[in-house]
């Protein structure tokens, strides 16, 4: 199994997370969804802690892909806002329901290492051009 293989499982792995605590159904009629998040969330503030916990085995998940510095900050800024504000009673938990931060934290990651991924195919396809041309120059 190659890196690019783990990378796609793991990805898969952490958008399942995401979709799980943030949007297992939607509620009919709306555009705004339930998950474990919102469902664990109503346990006051005890529920947001727990909650708290995927959304920070997703941070570590993609410090070890390789995420941005910037988009890890972005991470650990969304769980912590969604843990701080869904202690709040009832105004947490619809807070909880509208923002989505595990989904918002997947996306970002997803975002970064697609840029991480651009950027690496930029670099190994002008090293393979300057080889061409040079090949004196990479040694």
């Amino acid at each position: 199994m190659n890196i690019e293989n783990n990378i796609d499982l793991e990805l898969h792995r952490l958008r399942k997370l995401a979709w799980r605590m943030d949007a297992i159904f939607t509620i009919p009629r709306t555009r705004i969804t339930v998950g474990l998040d919102n469902i664990v969330g109503f346990i006051p503030v005890a529920g947001d802690l727990l909650t708290a916990l995927p959304g920070l085995w997703m941070i570590n998940r993609a410090y070890k892909l390789g995420a941005s510095p910037g988009t890890l900050a972005y991470m650990v800024f969304n769980t912590g806002l969604d843990t701080a504000i869904g202690m709040i009673p009832i105004v947490g938990d619809i807070f909880d329901m509208l923002y989505c931060a595990n989904i918002r934290n997947y996306n970002a990651l997803e975002r970064s290492l697609n840029k991480n991924a651009a950027r690496a195919k930029t670099v190994r396809t002008a090293s393979k051009s300057l080889e061409w041309q040079h090949p004196s120059l990479l040694t």
